[in-house]
């Protein structure tokens, strides 16, 4: 993982806690093609292949007004078809090494997630909002449609009616009706939102990284299959951590009456 990027800051504000800003403000840090590569690059060539000692990150964006804005149309104009596929390809890579994080990602939407913006939300494992933040996939009021997981992350969470009249309409909505609709699962004050976001990472963090990468794996696969077969993904799960140097340090912490010290071993 680099320490320095184009269009994105990062800090750690704790132990094994990684904030990552989306930092292009003067342009609602609107995903542009390096946005796009720093992205890919970060998570796929970085936390992906060696997160060394980050178990959890919060992802946000720079300033007030967006957390996203969408792809940058100012940069898409009179792009050729061909240079448009490019590009769509680098963004499709950054997503989806979101999506395959092995670690928890949480999204942290300051401002407007429009188009893309929402799609980067939605490729989060789950998602805290500011009040005043507003949603939107637009892109078919743009004569495309969502490329980057959009028709499959939101019908997963907020289900098939609710998605389908979203992504049809293009009208945005509200923080309110994201948390109604399962998604965001919390509206914060602006003020308060980066903190609360930050104070369930460090309550994750603070857990048995094994057991949080196997619970995060155990999900998602299961989600993606019947019962049955989840279960077998669960009990592969538990099989894998239970011999771990980790859970024998919890009970002995528990019964010792002590914070538990994991290691990730």
């Amino acid at each position: 993982m680099k320490e320095t990027y184009a269009t994105l800051s990062l800090e750690q504000p704790g132990p094994g806690l990684l904030c990552v800003t989306l930092n292009r403000p003067d342009f609602r840090n609107a995903l542009n093609t390096q946005m796009g590569r720093d992205l890919r690059d970060l998570f796929q060539d970085g936390l992906n292949r060696d997160p060394g000692d980050v178990r959890c990150v919060v992802l946000t964006g720079a300033g007030e007004k967006a957390f996203c804005a969408g792809g940058d149309l100012k940069e898409r104009d009179g792009m050729s078809d061909e240079a448009w596929r490019a590009q769509h390809v680098i963004f499709e890579e950054a997503l989806y090494g979101v999506m395959d994080c092995p670690l928890p990602v949480i999204a942290a939407v300051n401002g407007a997630a429009f188009g893309g913006g929402c799609e980067i939300a939605l490729a989060c494992d789950f998602a805290y909002a500011a009040s005043g933040a507003r949603f939107a996939l637009t892109e078919v009021t743009l004569g495309i449609l969502p490329g980057c997981g959009g028709t499959q992350n939101l019908p997963r969470v907020a289900g098939g009616p609710r998605a389908r009249e979203i992504l049809m309409t293009g009208r945005p909505f509200l923080a309110q009706e994201a948390l109604e609709w399962g998604i965001v699962n919390r509206v914060c004050e602006p003020a308060r939102l980066l903190e609360e976001a930050l104070e369930t990472a460090r309550a994750i963090c603070a857990n048995a990284p094994l057991s949080i990468r196997h619970v995060k794996q155990a999900v998602n696969g299961g989600l993606q299959t019947d019962l049955k077969s989840g279960l077998r993904l669960e009990l592969a799960a538990y099989d894998a951590v239970y011999v771990s140097q980790d859970r024998r340090e919890g009970v002995r912490a528990f019964n010792e009456k002590r914070k538990a010290e994991f290691r990730g071993i």
